[in-house]
């Protein structure tokens, strides 16, 4: 007996948009393969995609399933700095002016003679 996993696209009461999954298992066996409908898709991607298949020398299913493989194994790229990334995130909310303490004149380094 096979898994059947299947992704659906759905609409909320308030009209926003979600994708599902829902997965029915059967036993044990579980199918690696999932199914993935596509909906709402715009002539002039379907085109491009067609054709970048035809170049590729596959089916559109397969140069779908390439740009997603690519797509999701791919590390994105680590843009600035941590410090950089806090900044700009609380940059909104202002700087604070902070009084800085007084300092003192460096101790003396202990001598222990004999």
């Amino acid at each position: 007996m096979l898994v059947d996993s299947r992704w659906s696209l759905a609409t909320l009461a308030n009209g926003q948009r979600f994708l599902s999954f829902a997965f029915v298992a059967g036993s044990a066996i579980i199918d690696s393969m999932a199914t993935i409908t596509i909906r709402q898709l715009d002539e002039k991607t379907k085109t491009r995609l067609r054709v970048r298949a035809a170049h590729h020398g596959c089916s559109m299913e397969e140069e779908a399933r390439e740009i997603l493989r690519s797509a999701l194994t791919s590390s994105s790229p680590i843009k600035g700095n941590l410090a950089e990334a806090v900044r700009r995130r609380f940059a909104e909310f202002g700087g604070l002016d902070f009084e800085l303490p007084r300092r003192d004149a460096m101790r003396r380094v202990a001598e222990f003679g004999e």
